[in-house]
């Protein structure tokens, strides 16, 4: 079988299978981040110990089985390794063998390279990615304006297939980002499967400063604004300000607020949008396994005053169903789209004294009113399913259109 008919083939399968199991693994996931070094004590009294983390460590038949392995690897495998890709390796196992999507290793450099991406700078081509859970390969979601991405063949829905001659199948989505990122000027050789035809193709992309536009403004016919924010990057908070203070000025009076495949990101990004447009009230709280609660709240000194609509599809993920699910809960806005992605969990991110750093669940978070929405999704007020063939042929966004005509009604 030809890799086209395979391919074809498999991504037909899928679309098949998304009716009855979806998942994606967001480029940036909502995390709380800590830059305090790691201390093994953990709350409500419990030490690591406890958890059976240093009883594993300390047992020398483990110690003794990896020095085993360690040696028939020296003693009989065909390519060179160092020792610290062995160490790493070990590491990465670990939080492996949680079967969490969501936690991982970071070595030094890759630490650095995600603190550096979620600033929403970075030296790349200009792509959005997701990775399916179905074929666990990363997938373009999104195509950044005036970058090196949208002047090559790259289209959205495409399947990263290799990276530089690397099979990157169930790669963890960071490295993946880590691969196509690089040095200003330096090429990335990408091979790419096209969704739609289950073509491969072949391609080099010049990486390029890129600094993500997370949030656009339109100003629509009667004073409708339409923002629309891609992710929650460090950048997004003053993107976000100046575009809502700019549809303000020029005589704002309703918002379509557009979430659809925003995959989330920093918690503080998002509860600082929220203290924009929210009331009074707490935004969110989250619950780790102790029972132990910690609340972001809202003054409700800038509450919208207009009224809004809020776009939001599967993709719309995790820091996106917080402000989503929020916006719902106080009734300031009517959500428009199709269920949201569920992710209701929290990442924290842990630094290590060497430089690296872990990723771990460390909580649920709830809505205002105590909704989980995790595996479950926020179920929009208004159910539009998205027109793909309709957007394809003439651009026409039939869930924008609707969201307009609902938004009009409320204004008048």
């Amino acid at each position: 079988m030809s890799k086209k008919n395979f391919w074809v083939g498999l991504l037909t399968g899928v679309m098949i299978s998304a009716f009855i199991g979806c998942g994606i693994i967001c480029i940036n996931i909502f995390t709380l981040r800590s830059g305090a070094p790691l201390t093994i004590a953990s709350q409500a009294g419990q030490t690591a110990s406890d958890n059976g983390i240093d009883s594993v460590l300390e047992d020398p038949n483990v110690a003794a089985k990896i020095g085993v392995l360690e040696g028939m690897i020296d003693l009989y495998y065909i390519d060179s390794v160092s020792k610290n890709d062995i160490e790493n390796g070990i590491y990465s196992g670990i939080m492996d063998s949680l079967n969490d999507p969501y936690a991982c290793y970071y070595t030094p450099g890759e630490w650095i390279a995600m603190q550096n991406s979620t600033q929403g700078i970075y030296y790349g081509i200009g792509a959005y990615l997701m990775k399916s859970e179905t074929l666990l390969y990363p997938q373009v979601t999104g195509i950044i304006r005036d970058t090196p991405a949208e002047e090559s063949d790259l289209m959205v829905d495409d399947y990263i297939y290799m990276v530089d001659g690397v099979d990157v199948y169930d790669m963890d989505l960071s490295a993946v980002v880590a691969m196509i990122k690089g040095e200003q000027g330096t090429t990335v050789h990408l091979t790419i499967v096209r969704q739609s035809t289950g073509e491969q193709l072949e391609m080099d992309i010049e990486r390029c400063k890129v600094e993500t536009p997370t949030v656009e403004l339109k100003m629509m016919e009667n004073n409708i604004a339409y923002i629309s924010i891609s992710e929650f990057d460090g950048v997004t908070v003053d993107q976000f300000a100046d575009a809502l203070a700019t549809a303000k000025g020029s005589g704002m009076e309703g918002l379509i607020l557009d979430l659809r495949g925003n995959p989330g990101g920093s918690l503080t990004a998002v509860v600082d949008i929220a203290r924009m447009i929210l009331p009074e009230g707490r935004i969110v709280y989250t619950e780790d396994k102790y029972g132990q609660q910690e609340e972001y709240s809202c003054d409700g000194t800038k509450c919208l005053d207009v009224p809004m609509v809020v776009l939001v599809n599967g993709g719309s993920a995790s820091a996106s169903e917080i402000l989503a699910g929020a916006i719902k809960d106080y009734g300031i806005g009517t959500l428009l789209g199709t269920t949201t992605y569920g992710k209701g969990i929290v990442q924290r991110i842990i630094t290590l004294q060497d430089g690296s750093a872990v990723k771990l669940t460390v909580s649920h978070y709830y809505t205002p009113l105590g909704n989980d929405i995790h595996k479950v999704g926020i179920i929009p007020d208004i159910e539009v399913e998205f027109d793909a063939e309709a957007y394809q042929l003439d651009q026409t966004d039939n869930q924008l259109d609707e969201a307009v005509n609902v938004i009009t009604e409320m204004m008048q």
